[in-house]
């Protein structure tokens, strides 16, 4: 515990109070991963944020010990963040009035510096426990946790990050300085328990709730013993309270067999979760709110009028046409995936010549794309970020260990020429041919895939042992728009392959 104590020492410890003495409950409402979902998602007609103000106002309305608290990734997702950069997101979550937030990977998506600019706005309290932001453009605006009272209770509040090597691109995050995830939440909450002598505390958390590369918070629960709730993010779980998901169990026994509530919305808004704390016993009731459209007669003028500037240039870019597809093609779908896949080969095969196949990581799609009319807006939503195409040349028993991590995830993308087979248990391929024959361990493949992958990201460190052949200058986004309007897709109608090309055995 030594090594993170010095992190303790060094906080400015706020203590803020919000209520008479004698109040025994809090409040807590939160959310994660929503995503630049400034509006309802226009799929499934969920969430909004004028729809989100309405719960909260009448939340607090009700009740007057509540805090609200966000666990990360409010950016990255809508025209609203290609266009406007965060300055829309964080608008309205001081408008909402958000008590205190973490960061997501995803703020760090136009570097730290810009992070620093957009994150100057905020009026919330902003915590890092396990990032020492000291080096960097973030270091006055963080603090490693903090307390609040209530009445004659404190409770203390911590956040706990996921390390940004092979998460968070190289150069995004220069000078942050990443400690282990447990050692540090549990130093943390130690002290707060026995040094502060707070009442309660609570971890707010972006590490996910039981990802493929651990820890997550079901491992964090498990190793704590002075934890008593997590507030998650990142791996945009609906966790209900009655546990009817399948292996997203709310309630996590700890170190000592004490039951650690673990809480976590799902994606976009759509949920807001609520969190009702007894500060004398430590119990807790926990639910959900959906954010639908009952609340519509009771939006916020105001609030509609602050986002109606910005509509106009998302709603521009979204009634543009310039392709067309024959079938729905959802987010989640192998259609989708494959699209992506054989986009990035196709471009490579524009850069080099004799391009084996392609890797595309399925988190870079974030949304799908509905038959009939593709518009400009839904092809920079499909694939949001600053990617690039990138040629490899790479020894085949590199690329049998990029197969292994992404089987580790149920699969990823890859173009038509290939065929893979993994152990769900294991997290090990089985088989991968590239047209037909095995990959070879000691043969140099030529693949294409994006600058975001070749440089590591999503854990396939191996790529970065490939020799870098080609790159492109143009955006991925961009690259596919001017596919559609003036390269090898104009005037077709897009029908993509549905054969799953990734695949558990048996």
């Amino acid at each position: 515990m030594k090594p993170y104590l010095h992190i303790l020492v060094a906080a400015a410890m706020a203590v803020i109070s919000f209520s008479p003495a004698g109040a025994e409950k809090l409040v807590i409402l939160h959310t994660n991963d929503t995503h630049s979902q400034i509006d309802p998602d226009e799929r499934d007609g969920l969430g909004g944020i004028a729809r989100r103000k309405v719960i909260i106002d009448s939340v607090r309305a009700a009740d007057k010990n509540v805090m609200l608290i966000d666990a990360g990734d409010f950016v990255q997702g809508t025209l609203y963040f290609n266009l406007y950069r965060g300055k829309v997101e964080q608008e309205m979550m001081n408008a909402l009035g958000y008590d205190l937030r973490i960061l997501g990977n995803h703020e760090f998506d136009n570097g730290i510096d810009e992070l620093a600019d957009v994150l100057a706005d905020s009026e919330s309290e902003l915590l890092a426990t396990n990032y020492d932001l000291s080096a960097t453009p973030l270091a006055r605006e963080f603090k490693p946790f903090t307390i609040r009272e209530f009445g004659d209770k404190t409770v203390g509040f911590i956040a706990i990050n996921l390390d940004p090597k092979g998460m968070i691109s190289d150069g995004n995050y220069n000078g942050l300085v990443y400690n282990d995830a447990v050692k540090a939440a549990n130093a943390a909450a130690w002290w707060l328990k026995h040094i502060d002598k707070v009442d309660a505390v609570i971890a707010v958390t972006h590490i996910g709730y039981d990802p493929a590369m651990p820890p997550g918070d079901k491992m964090l629960a498990g190793l704590s013993e002075d934890i008593d709730v997590i507030i998650g993010g990142h791996s945009h779980d609906l966790i209900k309270p009655d546990g009817s998901n399948k292996g997203l169990n709310p309630e996590v026994p700890n170190a000592d067999g004490r039951d650690v509530l673990v809480t976590q919305t799902g994606k976009q808004g759509k949920y807001v979760g609520r969190i009702e704390i007894d500060l004398d016993s430590l119990t807790t009731d926990y639910s959900l709110i959906r954010v639908d459209s009952r609340l519509d007669n009771r939006l916020d003028k105001s609030l509609l009028d602050k986002i109606k500037p910005y509509r106009a240039g998302v709603d521009s870019l979204m009634a543009l046409p310039v392709g067309r597809s024959a079938i729905d093609l959802p987010k989640e779908s192998q259609e989708l995936l494959n699209f992506a896949s054989d986009f990035v080969l196709a471009e490579g095969r524009q850069l080099a010549d004799s391009v084996d196949f392609a890797i595309v990581n399925k988190g870079g799609l974030r949304r799908g794309l509905s038959k009939g009319s593709i518009t400009e807006g839904e092809l920079i939503c499909m694939l949001p970020f600053y990617n690039y195409v990138n040629v490899l040349d790479i020894k085949g028993k590199d690329l049998l260990e990029v197969f292994d991590v992404m089987a580790r995830t149920d699969g990823n993308g890859v173009s038509e020429s290939v065929d893979a087979v993994y152990d769900p248990a294991t997290g090990k391929c089985l088989s991968v041919t590239v047209d037909g024959r095995q990959l070879d361990p000691d043969r140099t493949y030529r693949i294409a895939t994006i600058d975001y992958l070749a440089k590591g990201g999503d854990y396939m460190t191996a790529l970065t042992r490939g020799t870098t052949v080609a790159k492109s200058h143009k955006v991925l986004y961009q690259a596919l728009i001017d596919a559609f309007r003036k390269g090898y897709l104009k005037g077709k109608t897009i029908k993509p392959s549905s054969t799953v090309r990734m695949h558990p055995a048996g």
